[in-house]
């Protein structure tokens, strides 16, 4: 950081300011994660200087001999991870991966039914504020207000009554297992395209320790980072005989010369995943919120579908009488980092839900076990149960900075 220190002293104070806070505190963000030192160096590389329109040996600039391998490197090792007929790795997000998903099989006005937001879905499945909900005529499907779990019989029904061009499988708050056999049956019975937006759990897919939506999806979407351990970007995976629509939405439809260097990281993100070490992260990664589901529950708190088969758990706290507003920002203070969140039929605005969403990812890349997850559950009960004691927020708040620095973070060297 020499150069950006000589260059603008304002920017790198805050970068090393935000080192110290990923350093410091329990970051339980269920769509955050550490990448390693190698994937740092390659998003920080000269690749990031060559603009690279087009596909490999189809580019518009001349100069891509080194690119093009990079590129087909980067897809190789993703067919390789995920067992994909065809991979495009060039999409800047999950969200214009999704959006290329949609402009390659669908017109304005179409019906595409997909997660509601509130109950779990994400912005890109047919919100209402999103271009998806914007463009599309977009239909939605819910959690049991019984249980908390997909009601597979309902979304059958629903796809019957609205006849979806295209379904989307997939969620940012929703911590069980889809049943991708079952969507697939719903699609087929009513001619749609599948969907998997698997941007939560590619990493556990990856690692063995969930099911893979490949056999079953027509088309899969994923981020690079969260559980993956990658770089901020996307992949869009497919069948074969869609691989020449998708190319084309991605480029020249939605987007124009590709990040390289993130390209790049992707690929060092993808070998990484690819060795033994990487199944025994996702494993733990799920051993994890088990233990701080169950940590939890011995405090009384609400878990929705009452527990976690993946990285994620999303808590109601109605019956602690706090809003997850305020215990999300109390527990930042005690340096426990998660989001407040919607939980299913919430009675509270978006902007101060009933709930707070919690992931085990990131903690699991610094080398926390369940006991560390025992510790991290005891030390959110103690903050959402006083809220407002400031004392005891400081003194968890130093606890947590010393017991952080027995676990150190990947990537951040102090």
């Amino acid at each position: 950081m020499n150069e950006v220190k000589k260059v603008d002293q304002e920017i790198y104070d805050l970068i090393k300011q935000e080192e110290r806070r990923q350093a410091d505190k329990i970051r339980l963000i269920a769509s955050e994660n550490y990448v390693s030192s190698a994937v740092l160096e390659a998003t920080s590389s000269v690749l990031t200087n060559k603009y690279s329109e087009g596909y490999a040996g189809k580019r518009y600039y001349e100069g891509q001999q080194i690119i093009d391998q990079v590129e087909e490197l980067a897809i190789e090792r993703a067919k390789e991870l995920f067992g994909a007929e065809h991979v495009n790795v060039q999409p800047y997000s999950g969200s214009p991966a999704n959006l290329a998903v949609y402009l390659a099989f669908l017109k304005p006005g179409d019906t595409i039914l997909g997660m509601a937001l509130p109950h779990g879905g994400h912005l890109t499945h047919g919100a209402k504020v999103s271009i998806s909900g914007k463009y599309f005529n977009a239909e939605s499907y819910g959690l049991s207000p019984d249980n908390g779990f997909l009601d597979y019989e309902s979304i059958r029904e629903k796809a019957r009554s609205c006849k979806p061009a295209l379904i989307i499988a997939g969620h940012s708050a929703y911590p069980r297992e889809l049943d991708f056999e079952y969507f697939r049956e719903i699609a087929d019975e009513v001619g749609a395209i599948l969907l998997v937006d698997m941007a939560h759990f590619a990493g556990l897919v990856a690692g063995g320790v969930h099911q893979s939506p490949i056999p079953y999806a027509d088309v899969v979407t994923t981020t690079t980072h969260k559980s993956l351990r990658g770089p901020r970007g996307a992949i869009i995976m497919c069948k074969q005989e869609h691989a020449a629509a998708i190319d084309k939405a991605v480029f020249p439809g939605i987007q124009g010369g590709p990040h390289n260097h993130t390209t790049a990281a992707m690929a060092v993100a993808f070998k990484e995943a690819l060795a033994p070490e990487f199944k025994d992260y996702a494993r733990q990664v799920v051993d994890n919120a088990v233990a701080l589901s169950d940590t939890l529950k011995k405090w009384d708190f609400d878990l929705v579908t009452g527990g976690s088969d993946n990285h994620l758990i999303l808590v109601d706290l109605t019956n602690k009488e706090v809003t997850g507003k305020i215990a999300a920002k109390a527990l930042d203070r005690a340096g426990i980092v998660l989001n407040y969140n919607a939980v299913p039929n919430d009675k509270r605005k978006p902007f101060d839900p009933s709930g707070v969403r919690l992931g085990t990812a990131a903690v699991t890349s610094r080398g926390f076990r369940e006991a560390q997850m025992v510790q991290v559950g005891e030390w959110i009960n103690a903050v959402i149960s006083e809220p407002e004691n400031d004392r005891l927020i400081s003194e968890i708040a130093e606890d947590v900075a010393s017991y952080c620095r027995e676990f150190p973070a990947p990537g951040i060297d102090i």
